[in-house]
């Protein structure tokens, strides 16, 4: 297992919450509400295929309770 923070975009970072179960709520401009039915909710910010910043996708991960290895 690599020890380095995996590289992901957007589309990608949605795919993996939907597939969790994740549903998308609101959008105000290019950011997007994905919210769990157990309460879980993150924000993800869509800025087309440019990959998302390694402290951001951790926030992300954090919020979303997944593991890091669902994003791989």
């Amino acid at each position: 297992m690599s020890r380095r923070f995996p590289v992901c975009n957007a589309k990608e970072v949605i795919k993996v919450l939907r597939k969790h179960g994740f549903e998308l709520v609101s959008q105000s401009g290019s950011h997007q509400k994905w919210r769990h039915e157990n309460g879980r909710q993150v924000i993800v910010a869509m800025h087309g295929s440019k990959p998302i910043p390694v402290g951001t996708l951790k926030s992300i991960i954090e919020g979303s309770g997944l593991d890091v290895e669902d994003f791989r």
